[in-house]
């Protein structure tokens, strides 16, 4: 028996310069994610309100989705991915320029800036990747290029090692130590932007994306509106969900290991490394998980993941010090089919609202701006392992939606 494949020869070489980009925001998070405990250390902040680094960052995703959204149905999936790059090197580049200032109010518009990047290219490039092959195989392909957005996570950290390891007294000087990863890192986007700018892309409007089974089906007949299809807006939910979740235990995993009380305990300069470990297997069950879905249904497989998130979950809140630390790890490999899964099931045989669809899919990502202030005000009352049980229900819901939610079905008016 053979298996379709993951991608065609037409679309081979804008499959991997579109995988490019989920290696670049990769990057970007993996790195904000390290800065979340470096900024609760040097400017004497709470969990709580470090938690604003993520309401910057994914708070622009609510904001920028839908614009983004509606200039691509106008000018294409290429300028909306340059679009996206220019947004981000322009953040990144005033993350660099203003470090001077030695403010952290001065460093969240432009993380809020370079969000807006992100938003951008998020809006494009996992749509476009459902497109660049056989339907059939698109839960596996956006897989396959997620797992170089989770190869990026697992760099991100170890840069973010080098701003732990600046042991400067003066928080000015700590912060100085952000002007090279972001410098470096808008250079590597202007230099994407480059390349795709003089690379032809193929350009698919979503007219011609429909499956011509689903012409012929919906023949004759009006098509259901975007928010009347269940398997959309359940889907939705499932991602807001999920990237609340996700967030939250990216955000507060270097926490669990290096506070006060907490057992194994561990300096913090070595934070980024078990951030990094966790990205790793993050990316490895990416990885994995692409080819296991060749033989498992996308579905079936992220709800056995979804429970056994939540069963870990139980087990890091209990605080069985090297027991709940593993279960804490295997969460990150759990997690790691969770975004482009729900994804792809979302905006599945969407037709000519796919580019609609991905911008609220997008929207969705909001969720990870408010979560972890929220995960991090039960850490700071009731110790960090005890914050680790506010993920518990979101999982719960990502589990239903995987079994039942993802059907795809009318809602009654």
């Amino acid at each position: 028996m053979t298996h379709p494949t993951l991608t065609t020869r037409e679309f081979r070489r804008a499959f991997l310069l579109v995988t490019s980009l989920f290696f670049l925001w990769g990057l970007a998070h993996g790195l904000v994610d390290t800065l979340n405990k470096h900024f609760q250390l040097i400017l004497q902040m709470t969990k709580a309100q470090s938690g604003l680094i993520q309401f910057a960052l994914y708070g622009a995703y609510f904001g920028m989705a839908l614009p983004a959204g509606f200039f691509m149905r106008k000018f294409g999936y290429k300028k909306g991915i340059l679009l996206g790059l220019g947004l981000f090197a322009a953040g990144a580049f005033l993350i660099a320029g203003t470090t001077v200032f030695a403010s952290f109010w001065v460093f969240l518009p432009c993380l809020f800036l370079l969000g807006c990047g992100l938003a951008t290219l998020e809006t494009a490039a996992n749509p476009y990747t459902i497109r660049l092959g056989p339907q059939e195989t698109s839960e596996r392909r956006i897989n396959f290029a997620q797992s170089f957005n989770g190869l990026a996570w697992v760099v991100g950290p170890i840069i973010g090692l080098a701003i732990y390891g600046n042991q400067g007294v003066k928080p000015d000087e700590k912060l100085q130590s952000l002007i090279l990863p972001y410098t470096l890192i808008g250079g590597a986007v202007m230099l994407v932007f480059y390349l795709i700018y003089r690379t032809p892309l193929p350009e698919i409007r979503e007219e011609a994306a429909r499956p011509a089974e689903d012409d012929r089906a919906t023949a004759g007949t009006a098509h259901p509106p975007l928010f009347r299809r269940r398997h959309f807006v359940l889907g939705v939910l499932a991602q807001l969900a999920y990237v609340a979740a996700q967030t939250g235990v990216f955000s507060y995993l270097i926490n669990f290991v290096t506070d006060e009380g907490q057992t194994p305990h561990f300096d913090v300069k070595y934070g980024p490394w078990f951030l990094s470990i966790g990205f790793a297997l993050f990316m490895g069950g990416r990885m994995g998980s692409s080819y296991l879905m060749a033989v498992v249904k996308p579905a079936k497989l992220l709800a056995l993941y979804a429970l056994l998130c939540s069963a870990a979950l139980l087990v890091i809140s209990a605080n069985l010090g090297w027991i709940s630390l593993i279960a804490l790890f295997a969460v990150f490999f759990f997690m790691s089919v969770m975004f482009p899964t729900i994804f792809a099931l979302g905006i599945r045989d969407l037709g000519t609202d796919t580019q609609r669809g991905a911008s609220f899919m997008v929207m969705s990502i909001v969720g990870g701006a408010l979560f972890p202030m929220f995960m991090g005000w039960i850490a700071d009352h009731y110790g960090m392992a005890a914050g680790f049980l506010a993920p518990l229900p979101l999982f719960l819901y990502i589990f239903y939606y995987a079994l039942a939610g993802s059907r795809r079905e009318t809602l009654d008016s």
